[in-house]
């Protein structure tokens, strides 16, 4: 069973969903990017989006650390249902929003905003295609503040991102079999990965 590893909820378990589907990101591996995300100043006061949410674990760690607030996507309905549980058990109500549904139909329908979101987390079941994502980039752009971190889980298996057009490439990390790549929307004309 996962747990928050550091903030205000550090300790805390977060009870798996129903079934076996879901594959947490390991505690090693959320604490080393976490760790990433502190040194990069990126977590206080964040608008947190977790598209392929699961556990929730990359959520409420982010809130646990200082995310102002997190909108979590899931579309296994009995998994959406244990994330609202687990957020009211984790006393998130009010900073912590769950949508039942695809990650890829939702990001069409989200409100670009001046805020925007500014911490986005994208760790899909290894099945969704690169091409997938690279198209839900696209998709989720409007929606993003300009200087938002994108996250990407991905199998060491799985084609490495091509970022699209507009967004930088902030650098891949690898932890065994799984790697983390980083980027964003670019304010330099014309940068690409």
């Amino acid at each position: 069973m996962p747990r928050i590893i550091a903030g205000s909820l550090g300790g805390r378990t977060i009870p798996g969903p129903p079934g076996k589907g879901t594959r947490p990101t390991s505690d090693r591996v959320r604490e080393a990017l976490f760790s990433r995300l502190d040194g990069w100043d990126a977590i206080e006061g964040a608008r947190v989006l977790d598209l392929y949410a699961g556990t929730g674990a990359l959520a409420f760690e982010a809130l646990s650390r200082g995310a102002r607030a997190a909108l979590l996507v899931e579309s296994h309905a009995p998994t959406a249902r244990q994330l609202r549980r687990t957020a009211a058990e984790l006393g998130l109500e009010g900073r912590c929003e769950v949508r039942p549904g695809k990650a890829e139909s939702i990001a069409a329908y989200l409100e670009p905003s001046g805020a925007g979101y500014s911490l986005i987390f994208l760790d899909p079941p290894y099945a969704v295609t690169t091409e997938t994502l690279e198209a839900l980039l696209v998709t989720l752009r409007p929606a993003l503040s300009d200087d938002a971190l994108v996250v990407v889980e991905r199998s060491r298996r799985s084609r490495e991102l091509a970022w699209p057009d507009g967004w930088a490439d902030d650098g891949t990390k690898a932890y065994g079999e799984t790697v983390l790549q980083f980027g964003g929307p670019s304010s330099e004309p014309g940068e690409t990965s």
